[in-house]
């Protein structure tokens, strides 16, 4: 500045700064206000979770659920929200949108851990998801749920899981059904305890069903089932929720990426054919150009596996919406 001093013009300087500090935080604060108001302004609420709820006990190992219930007055239908990771891996977090999802639209929802192979295999897991299902209708009251409307929702292994749910509680029951199909629960000293196991619809995304056809020599689900097909034929029909299909089972809905190289989606079309051919409701919703993992997050899924629910949990006349479908669906 022509005409003043070299201390003037540092003064001079320093007040511009200060000048310029303030307007910037003037105008910062009132955005960062602005947006505060926004992160503060309250947000209502539609559900609750109560977590690291201990469900059962067995061998001593704490197996654990979370509870999503919503702040709506129940009771609420209910569903077991079980996670995939190939028998092997995973925990009761992999689902969790789909849990709030579920609450969101006035259900409770119960995600959960079981034990794991290869320290735990074959039936350990549909034992504790039985035992976790005995668990919901002994809690009702305490979870807000209807005790005559449960249904499970699984992905992968977890969908194998509640297939198998929803087939090995129809009301014909071969011996070997009876094998794996746990009646009782077991509780933490051990003994049983006749409490109702059943589901009334389940949703099955990526899921396979039918382990039959697995090469006899194979060797990749022995760490799961005991050993080769060859070794344990009787493990790998027992785990087919395929095998079990008999009238009067829970109505299923699956779903399954078209790109999927897991788990091929022949599994679920073929499981939703021998469904309908033994007059059991079954839908199958496809992701179109997905593979296994994509379709686990696709949302137009997890709302149509919801809508599926509305229609078999609830007393909605839509209920008997394909009940009389018996047609081969296309692959």
């Amino acid at each position: 500045m022509l005409g003043q001093t070299s201390g003037e013009n540092q003064a001079m300087c320093k007040r511009i700064l200060v000048i310029t500090i303030v307007l910037a935080g003037l105008c910062g604060g009132r955005a960062n206000s602005a947006e505060t108001d926004a992160v503060k302004k309250p947000v209502e609420a539609t559900y609750r979770i109560d977590r690291d709820l201990v469900y059962a006990q067995p061998g001593g190992q704490r197996l654990l659920a979370d509870a999503f219930i919503p702040n709506a007055p129940g009771p609420h239908p209910g569903v077991l929200v079980v996670h995939g990771g190939g028998w092997m891996s995973g925990g009761r977090t992999q689902l969790n949108r789909v849990a709030e999802m579920l609450a969101e639209a006035d259900y409770t929802a119960v995600a959960i851990n079981y034990r794991l192979a290869p320290k735990h295999t074959f039936p350990a897991q549909i034992e504790d998801c039985r035992e976790a299902v005995a668990w919901m209708r002994q809690n009702a009251e305490r979870l807000e749920i209807d005790p005559t409307r449960i249904g499970a929702f699984g992905y992968s292994a977890g969908g194998q899981l509640v297939a198998l749910l929803g087939t090995t509680d129809g009301t014909e029951n071969s011996p070997s059904e009876q094998d794996v199909k746990t009646d009782a629960p077991i509780d933490d000293d051990g003994g049983q305890t006749k409490v109702d196991t059943s589901i009334k619809a389940f949703v099955a995304g990526g899921a396979p069903c039918d382990f039959r056809y697995i090469p006899p020599k194979a060797k990749y689900l022995a760490f799961w089932l005991g050993g080769t097909r060859e070794e344990k034929p009787e493990q790998y029909e027992l785990a087919s929720p395929a095998v079990f299909v008999t009238p009067g089972d829970a109505p299923g809905f699956f779903y399954h990426g078209t790109n999927d190289k897991v788990v091929p989606m022949i599994s679920s079309v073929g499981m939703v054919f021998v469904m309908r051919r033994a007059g059991v409701p079954a839908e199958i919703h496809r992701v179109v150009d997905a593979g296994h993992i994509p379709a686990a997050h696709d949302v137009p899924a997890t709302q149509a596996g919801i809508e599926f629910f509305d229609r078999y949990l609830r007393d909605d006349p839509r209920a008997k919406k394909d009940e009389s479908k018996a047609a081969t669906p296309e692959t």
